[in-house]
């Protein structure tokens, strides 16, 4: 799994942003759950978002429920994170995560693949 996101940049409190993650080893896996961590300056890294590889199930932190969804495109190993009403408590480098045959909720431990990590700053 070879994750590269996008997406990242600087919006003021209230507004929205849309990251992208996709797979670029183009190979097909039967669960690949994917989803979203962040860490903030000085902070611990933390879940954000997952979808289990079926797409079926997601799941988010509770800091992000009612503003922020995650999609699933599983043609396309792709995985994607909308971000809407935006605090600057969200400001973080944002790491798309893959799991093969994992869970929604999947903690950092249990992360097989991290991609780059893309900035998101919210300006108040």
């Amino acid at each position: 799994v070879q994750l590269q996101a996008s997406g990242g940049g600087l919006v003021q409190a209230g507004g929205s942003l849309r990251l992208s993650c996709t797979d670029a080893s183009a190979r097909r896996y039967g669960n690949l759950a994917m989803g979203w961590f962040r860490q903030a300056p000085g902070k611990e890294r933390e879940f954000v978002a997952g979808v289990h590889g079926s797409g079926r199930f997601t799941s988010y932190a509770d800091s992000v429920k009612g503003r922020f969804t995650i999609s699933r495109d599983r043609a396309k190993n792709a995985v994607s994170l909308r971000m809407n009403a935006l605090k600057p408590e969200d400001t973080a480098v944002y790491y798309c995560v893959g799991t093969i045959n994992g869970a929604s909720n999947m903690g950092a431990e249990s992360v097989g693949s991290w991609g780059q990590g893309t900035l998101v700053t919210v300006s108040s």
